[in-house]
């Protein structure tokens, strides 16, 4: 039962770590632009393949630090292109835009790598598991573990520590007064979502080593990573962190005792949250008034 148990919990670091580095982004996205990015799953699908044509010419290693480079760009343009002409309208119509282009990104995935999954190779020394014992952690999820608290340790310094993050931080609050300051407010939004999408195409990378590639890959991260956003907080990156591993978590210690509710455990935990604080765990009254 304790092996059983430390499986389950280690998978749920896992999903937790794809959630965590999902809901950043799209935190980001949604606390600066008001724009809930339905299209966020499908940029860890880009990035995923990306890595894969990528990897046969400069390796895994490179792949990994190319292709959610790539993966920003992309964001960065289609952020230039479409998303900042609805800024100025109903938050329903970036909804509604978001939504078409995660159909759109989807299918031509599929019709340029074809509908079926195909493998993501990885270094054969992180195939390997610790020890006899810990035979269901290989050194991959380890590897994996320590890119995404990497990954989110630069960005609350970026946030924190660099004056393109702290404008960003102060658009999250009042992007009118930043923009009277005189900051290219339209900018600033399309660096921001290329951040965004650049977590999303590093967890697609990641994923791709673990799970494999196919081009719905995004869509089954994609709604507990707003739920890890409503969790722990809509306008706090902190509670999303903390909702991201929560939801993982709790989803595989679930599997142990009650498969069946496994899904639906992170829904009754969003429930409970919202029942009892609705701003969430770490949220700010009126993020989306």
């Amino acid at each position: 039962m304790l092996q059983l148990v430390l499986y389950n919990v280690t998978n749920g670091l896992i999903i937790g770590a794809f959630y965590v580095l999902m809901a950043l982004g799209l935190s980001l996205i949604l606390n600066l632009s008001n724009v809930i990015n339905f299209a966020h799953g499908n940029f860890l699908a880009l990035g995923g393949y990306i890595a894969f044509v990528m990897t046969p010419y400069i390796g895994f290693w490179g792949a990994l630090l190319v292709s959610p480079i790539v993966t920003a760009l992309f964001g960065f343009i289609i952020e230039r292109l479409m998303i900042r002409r609805v800024y100025a309208r109903d938050p329903v119509y970036s909804l509604l835009l978001t939504f078409g282009l995660a159909f759109i990104m989807q299918d031509a995935m599929r019709y340029i790598w074809g509908p079926n999954g195909l493998p993501m190779t990885i270094p054969s020394i992180l195939s390997e598991p610790l020890s006899a014992n810990l035979f269901f952690i290989t050194w991959y999820r380890v590897f994996m573990v320590a890119i995404v608290i990497a990954a989110v340790t630069g960005l609350f310094a970026f946030l924190n520590y660099t004056r393109v993050g702290i404008r960003i931080r102060a658009g999250t609050l009042d992007l009118d007064t930043v923009a009277a300051l005189g900051v290219n407010v339209g900018m600033l939004r399309s660096f921001n979502f290329a951040v965004g999408s650049l977590l999303a195409g590093l967890a697609g990378v990641l994923a791709a080593g673990q799970l494999g590639l196919n081009p719905n890959m995004g869509d089954d991260l994609l709604m507990p990573s707003f739920i890890a956003i409503i969790v722990g907080g809509v306008g706090s990156l902190t509670g999303t962190l903390i909702g991201g591993l929560l939801i993982g978590v709790a989803g595989a210690l679930t599997t142990v005792f009650w498969p069946a509710a496994s899904e639906a455990v992170i829904y009754v935990i969003m429930l409970v949250v919202l029942i009892l604080r609705p701003r969430g765990l770490m949220g700010e009254e009126g993020m989306l008034v």
